[in-house]
Order: structure tokens, then sequence, then C-alpha cells
């Protein structure tokens, strides 16, 4: 089915993402597994590129496309080159928009410039030990010490933790504000009290850093609050969506290319004398694959053209996401399946995707919670 979400300039835009994919991206990615991490240049190149803060204005740096469809098309042929350690949609498509939209004019050029060349990694830190997708349990707290906040606690699971030159801390500022006390906080590298832990060892995105923070009295500039004082939750409302779109976008994309990787594959392969793809089985398996991909592709791509437009809602974000990352971990399954023993060696790019993919139902908001979401709208 042809898709008609994109034009001639998003095309353009596709040519120059995989060119940069593979010139600075594939021949590297094996030794960042290794390390557990991805070298700096390679975020430095893709400032070169204009990968960068796409949607940021101009005036900073930025690529000043307020249209998610190039967003989109980055998310998808990075997540079609298995490269999710480069966090590019992280960067982009989740904390930018707090930057874009919240930071004050000169917020915006203390940081924004180097958002966009790559000399300024971000994360986002919100999961703690004991708190995950329940905001009212977040522990960290910002006391108000006059000229600056006194930031105390811990966070966990946080992406880019190790590379992250700026951190948006979700902070506790009222506490018996309950979810409504929550700030957002920009805490710099180099900043005293400020510790990275480990960089976590996971089973998938071995070249993702993702890692614990620890803040112990760190000052932080009273200039360096995110928005408004006690507006976090709202904050975070409204830029979940998008969020979980580049997920959902990730996961459909990554769904596509295992089946057409594996669908290759099958024609290919022989068993008891014949292809694989002669089986019926095989073919019903692909059939099914297909189908459910074609079906979900729709479904994005329109959430895509709402998020443009500005019309995408939290409850079709919830949809999206919830059901793309589902279907990219069945596909994954079923795909290894259909690889036999080779599907299993970690050579092999399937295998890596099943590993990999396998976080997209958890961050970003898990599948129940995303039913929650959309069940609560519905019967509330």
């Amino acid at each position: 089915m042809k898709r008609r979400l994109y034009g001639p300039e998003h095309t353009a835009f596709r040519e120059t993402v995989r060119t940069f994919l593979a010139k600075e991206v594939t021949p590297h990615y094996e030794r960042w597994e290794a390390d557990g991490i991805v070298s700096r240049d390679a975020w430095l190149a893709a400032g070169r590129q204009g990968l960068l803060g796409l949607a940021v204005p101009e005036e900073y740096g930025g690529g000043g496309h307020d249209d998610y469809r190039f967003a989109a098309v980055l998310a998808e042929e990075f997540a079609r080159a298995g490269a999710a350690g480069l966090a590019v949609g992280l960067h982009n498509d989740v904390i930018g928009p707090y930057l874009t939209s919240l930071a004050t004019d000169e917020q915006k050029r203390r940081w924004l410039p180097g958002f966009c060349t790559g000399e300024l990694i971000t994360a986002i830190a919100m999961t703690e030990p004991g708190a995950g997708s329940d905001l009212q349990g977040i522990r960290t707290t910002a006391a108000d010490r006059g000229d600056h906040w006194l930031l105390n606690g811990a966070k966990t699971f946080i992406s880019n933790g190790i590379l992250a030159d700026l951190v948006v801390v979700v902070a506790r500022t009222t506490p018996e504000g309950g979810a409504h006390g929550l700030s957002l906080l920009v805490v710099e590298r180099g900043a005293a009290g400020f510790e990275r832990g480990r960089n976590l060892d996971k089973i998938g995105q071995k070249a993702q850093d993702t890692a614990e923070l620890f803040f112990t009295d760190v000052r932080v500039p009273k200039d360096n609050l995110l928005g408004e004082r006690d507006g976090a939750f709202g904050h975070l409302m409204t830029n979940l969506p998008q969020e979980r779109m580049a997920i959902a976008v990730a996961a459909v994309a990554a769904a596509e290319h295992l089946v057409e990787a594996t669908t290759a594959y099958v024609k290919e392969r022989e068993a008891f004398g014949r292809a694989l793809g002669r089986f019926q089985h095989i073919r019903f398996e692909i059939a099914e694959m297909a189908t459910e991909c074609a079906v979900t592709r729709t479904f994005v791509d329109r959430c895509i053209e709402d998020l443009a437009a500005g019309e995408l809602d939290a409850v079709h974000a919830s949809m999206a996401k919830w059901w793309s990352t589902e279907l990219q971990k069945r596909t994954a399954d079923r795909c290894l399946q259909l690889h036999g023993g080779y599907g299993y060696m970690s050579e092999f790019p399937v295998a890596r995707a099943f590993t990999d993919g396998r976080v997209q139902t958890i961050y970003g908001g898990t599948t129940e919670i995303m039913k929650e979401i959309i069940g609560r709208s519905l019967l509330s």
C-alpha cells in the first residue's frame, strides 16, 4: 500500500539520514555495543548533518521544521538500521519540546545552540528506584534556598545518563503537592554533588548508555527552573503524546523491517529439499505479520498526520504506543523462530532486534499504563 504521508522534501531528508547511518553509525556500531556507549563524535556528526534540533528555531542553530514528519522519518530510519544506541529520538522528540516550549529566551540562548550541534547531549530524569510511572511516588526533592534550589535524590534507568551534559530532573518542590508539587530543574555537567552511577548492563540496546544518577545537595541556580514552579505534571502530560508517538513510529518501522528481512531469509533457506517459503505454514506466518504491519502502519501514519497538525490527543498516542510496541515484540519473536538456530546467534540482526526491542513496551509508559489511560477516557 502506497504511503501518502510524505512529500518530496521528506524523501530527500530520508536519503540524507540513510547516508549518515551508513557512514557514521553502522561501521562503528559493533564497537559501541562492546563499549556500552556511543562515541561523542557520532553526536557531533549528527549535529553537522543537521539531524539534531529539527524543530528548534533557526536562530538557535536548529532546522526550524515544525513538521513532525521529519522527526518520523528520522525515527523510521534509525529503527530500520537497528541503531537505538544513538538516541537522537530521545534528544529531539522527548527533551527538545521541553526546551523549545518552556525555556526562557536566556535559557534558549544558553542551551539550544549546543543542543543542535551535538555538543550538549541531553537526558530526562524521571524514574526513581521506587517510582516509575507513578509521579506521586517521586521522592527527589528541591528545596528553595532563596537564590538556588538544593536538590537531593536518586534516579535510575536514565537513557543518555553517562553522556548527558544537560539533565532535566523531575523533583518535588512542594512536599504536600502530590503529583502537582513537582518541577523541572536542569542540572548541568560538572555541578557539585551530581554523580553518575554505573552504566547499567541491559539485555538489549547495549550501545545506549543507561545510568543511575545521584544528587547530593546539588545547588541548582534559580534560572535553571524549566517552565513553571510546581508545573511539571502539566508540562509532562503536554509532551508525553509526542514521546509515545516517537516510540510507536520506531516500533512499526522495526516490525516492518523484520518482516522484510525474514521474508528474504525464508526464500533462500532450505529444509527438506526446498525453500522454507514454500511451506504453507511459513507463508501463513509471513502473511499474518505483513497484514498486521500494514494495518498498524495505516493507524500510525494517521497519528503522525494529527501530531504534525497539532491535533493528536493522549488517548490516540497511547493506542499507537501500546499496539505498535506489542506488535514489534510479537513480530521479533516470530521472526526469530523462523530463522531457527541462526536467529539465536548474536551476529544475526534478528537476534539483536529481539533483545533491543523488548524495552519498547516498558519505557515511555508501559502497555498496562497505556491501556489504563485509554480505559479511563472511555469509562470515566
